[in-house]
């Protein structure tokens, strides 16, 4: 066996492995997604701005296209087709690219991100009394992480006139007047990074196979072509 082609057999058994465990971190991110997605049901009638919320949807679309791009580097691997290489090349480089770019863009307007988010969800409270599943979503929120109001109790007091819903108090009570002092989007922020942070470990490794991946369709890509050229 000549040594172009011999170096074309490890390169492709070894970016197949790579995509292999790139394809099973989009399951897993996937999973982790629809696992969010069903233990918040009964939160859906939220904005996605609700922490929470918002990450289940990132991880369902971020599991999703790295499950399709993994399938595909994994295909171009087996076929040892240039353009089907190239194509995952480019995909995955512009995956890596957003990923780049969010996480930069969540870091520098981190601050600006949670007032927007803060806003949007005071502007659904108005809807509190005459939605019911929005009226529904808020008293589980409420009650799961005994909270009271999105940056404060006294966020309710617009829209109640004066008043507080009776899930910002302990269940069984008639009314409700000191409620939960700890706001509701910290709350459940913190929640969720307590929960998320083994899968944002698992993000980075995934980022790691990425670069990888990369690295290594580009040699395979490579050797095609020398071995192609060897054999006119």
């Amino acid at each position: 066996m000549p040594v172009s082609q011999g170096c074309l057999c490890v390169v492709k058994y070894l970016m197949f492995v790579f995509n292999l465990i790139f394809w099973l971190g989009g399951c897993g991110l996937f999973g982790v997604g629809v696992w969010l997605s069903f233990t918040q049901s009964e939160f859906s009638s939220l904005p996605l701005s609700f922490p929470s919320l918002s990450a289940a949807n990132l991880l369902l679309v971020a599991g999703g296209i790295t499950m399709i791009t993994g399938f595909l580097g994994c295909l171009g691997a087996l076929k040892e087709q240039r353009c089907l290489l190239f194509t995952f090349f480019l995909i995955l480089l512009l995956l890596v690219l957003t990923e780049v770019t969010l996480v930069l863009v969540i870091h520098i307007f981190h601050d600006q991100l949670d007032s927007k988010a803060q806003k949007d969800l005071k502007e659904d409270m108005k809807m509190y009394e005459s939605d019911p599943g929005l009226k529904n979503s808020w008293d589980n929120v409420q009650k799961m992480f005994k909270c009271c109001g999105v940056t404060n109790k006294t966020d309710w007091y617009n829209v109640l006139q004066g008043k507080l819903p009776l899930s910002c108090c302990s269940v069984g009570t008639q009314t409700c007047v000191e409620g939960w002092t700890e706001p509701c989007y910290q709350k459940a922020r913190k929640w969720l990074i307590k929960n998320i942070t083994s899968v944002l470990v698992f993000g980075v490794c995934i980022g790691v196979v990425q670069i990888l991946a990369l690295v290594f369709s580009m040699l395979m890509y490579c050797q095609i072509l020398s071995v192609e050229k060897h054999l006119d």
